[in-house]
């Protein structure tokens, strides 16, 4: 039997079912990875010894600060609050442009576990003056258990929960997040199938269908794509991901469609090798709008108009942006004040925050 250091990062896992063998099957993501005894499962966070499965990854935080809630991105959810964010390691997808691979290309290393609990995470909210927590950096859903214990506790003291996420996760492992108290979630929907399959080593149906099921269960939800050139700029791949967008998640749904810079393995790989043209950003989103879309964003280009809100009906500025600062606020209870027109977003905006 593997030894594990006696550190609290190192849990037993949630969701796992044993097998034959002495081997298990891991139910915390859509890879549902079979692990043989002593062996780990692909993200490398979670372990088999002797039929049982561990996490090694609770509360293991590579990285923490407070962060707008724009740079989620989520602009219909709290504009202008803060959200305490942490991160861990490694991820479950194999993206060569990945934007944080000096954590997400790194497996845990329990020896060395930087272990901040949930109730000392919730303490930090508090001193921070954030609104809500974020789960973000690398992938989430590799800290599932802890995820659900922060929610359950920033749930309990009115702070809202949100997760940044490749959507990979296994429907149960969706479902207990909600009912742990998850908030809002950001998805990356990065291109057709034949480009998620071939770079990030996934399915990206199953991404819709957890957009989908997360939308179902009352969880705003936002979409994000990196225009990378050559992989997902393509106009028929560009507006059947707006499409489904509109047809499946509905027209009020955000899209940003944000900027792409050479990362991690990019160069070796042959992809774009400099920054995504910002005239294609702005093609996407004019596509996006023309499918039907009420609301697509460009991101990673601070001061571009593309980063605004305006209203669908009679294209009246109502939120004007620079990065991830709101600088300018003309809602009117939640309405334009020009037509009237209802804009959704949830919570109100943080007038303290506003760069004046």
């Amino acid at each position: 039997m593997a030894r594990l250091p006696r550190v609290p990062c190192v849990r037993e896992a949630l969701l796992y079912e044993p097998l034959e063998g002495g081997k298990v099957r891991c139910e915390t993501c859509e890879r549902f990875c079979v692990i043989p005894k002593g062996g780990l499962g692909f993200c490398k966070t979670r372990i088999n010894v002797d039929g049982t499965l561990y996490t090694l990854t609770y509360g293991d935080i590579s990285s923490l600060s407070a962060n707008p809630i724009e740079k989620k991105p989520f602009f219909h959810f709290w504009p202008g609050s803060f959200a305490l964010t942490v991160g861990s390691w490694s991820c479950n997808f194999t993206c060569p442009w990945c934007q944080n691979h000096d954590i997400s290309k790194h497996p845990p290393n329990p020896e060395r576990c930087n272990h901040l609990s949930p109730e000392g995470f919730l303490r930090l909210v508090r001193v921070e003056r954030c609104l809500g927590t974020s789960i973000s950096f690398n992938e989430p859903t590799l800290m599932l258990e802890y995820s659900l214990e922060v929610f359950r506790l920033a749930r309990r003291e009115g702070y809202y929960n949100t997760y940044v996420s490749n959507g990979y996760m296994s429907l149960e492992a969706l479902r207990r997040l909600v009912e742990a108290g998850l908030d809002a979630i950001n998805i990356d929907v990065k291109g057709g199938e034949e480009a998620v399959r071939r770079f990030c080593g996934a399915e990206v149906e199953k991404v819709w269908r957890n957009a989908r099921e997360a939308k179902r269960l009352g969880v705003h939800v936002e979409i994000t794509t990196l225009i990378i050139p050559g992989v997902n700029d393509g106009r028929d791949t560009l507006k059947a991901i707006a499409r489904r967008i509109l047809e499946e998640l509905g027209a009020e749904t955000p899209w940003h469609v944000t900027q792409y810079y050479p990362a991690y393995r990019a160069l070796e790989e042959g992809l774009y090798p400099g920054r995504t043209p910002v005239r294609l950003l702005e093609e996407a989103r004019s596509l996006g709008l023309r499918e039907g879309l009420k609301y697509v964003y460009l991101g990673n280009v601070p001061g571009h108009p593309g980063e605004n809100t305006y209203c669908p009906r009679c294209g009246e500025l109502l939120i004007e942006r620079w990065g991830f600062t709101i600088s300018k606020l003309k809602l009117e209870e939640g309405c334009c004040p020009r037509c009237g027109e209802p804009i959704p977003i949830i919570g109100r905006c943080q007038p303290s925050r506003l760069r004046l």
